[in-house]
């Protein structure tokens, strides 16, 4: 991805050279927050998600053509945890971060290890406002600030990624930032950052609540603590109207 960034924060994030064994090099200005393995039992829960053990190809359909490869670990060195969407005879069809908005495409099943969620979090652009949900149930509600216009966040349906500390106290991020799947298609003409949507802290405050951003959601520390606790890698993002 070249320069690699959250879109709207105005700062960039330049990628630690080289590759490590099982894929990027975990990005230097981010730690990981930690996260429990999947259970290896029956999956259980209504959002299927995939972790990568062995690296893949996203393909355009069952077999078909390839479109992208894709690693055991992200580019900030978490595990590779996809969004399942779908199945079909040994396939899980899937999210990832480095397709466009709204494409999906297959993975074979055998190169993954199916879990389950009830989690998910959804925002409202025109309330600004995000909520946890868990097994369809409201437990949190809080307020965000969102793509300022012209600069809209984009709608859809996205996955967790990543849940991400900063390692700069400075960090346009704030405490934390849970990184999506999802790309800013509305950024600024020469913008110099990366494309990628996130939940993520901030150090201003007051423009939380607003639309204010270049596409991502801010949030205030004490509600991003509390996603990195409960909402699991892999568990959906849903942004509406």
């Amino acid at each position: 991805m070249g320069l690699l960034a959250l879109a709207g924060c105005g700062g960039t994030v330049e990628p630690r050279a080289g590759t490590g064994a099982t894929g990027p090099a975990p990005n230097p200005h981010f730690t990981p927050a930690s996260e429990a393995p999947p259970r290896a039992t029956r999956p259980q829960g209504r959002h299927l998600t995939a972790r990568v053990t062995r690296r893949t190809y996203l393909r355009a359909r069952p077999g078909g053509r390839i479109l992208e490869r894709v690693a055991t670990r992200t580019e900030f060195g978490s595990p590779q945890v996809l969004a399942v969407v779908g199945r079909r005879d040994g396939w899980l069809r899937v999210i990832s971060s480095q397709l466009p908005n709204e494409r999906r495409a297959w993975i074979p099943a055998r190169r993954a290890r199916l879990a389950g969620t009830d989690v998910a979090i959804v925002v409202d652009r025109s309330e600004r406002r995000a909520t946890l949900r868990v097994d369809g149930r409201r437990v949190r509600s809080f307020p965000v600030a969102v793509g300022r216009p012209g600069n809209e966040t984009p709608l859809g349906r996205f996955a967790v990624t990543d849940k991400l500390r900063p390692t700069e106290g400075t960090s346009p991020y704030g405490c934390c930032a849970v990184a999506l799947s999802g790309h800013q298609t509305r950024l600024e003409p020469g913008w110099p950052g990366g494309d990628r949507l996130a939940i993520h802290g901030t150090p201003q405050p007051e423009t939380i609540g607003r639309a204010a951003s270049l596409g991502c959601m801010r949030a205030h520390a004490r509600d991003l603590r509390v996603l990195l606790r409960r909402v699991p890698l892999g568990a959906p993002v849903f942004v509406r109207a």
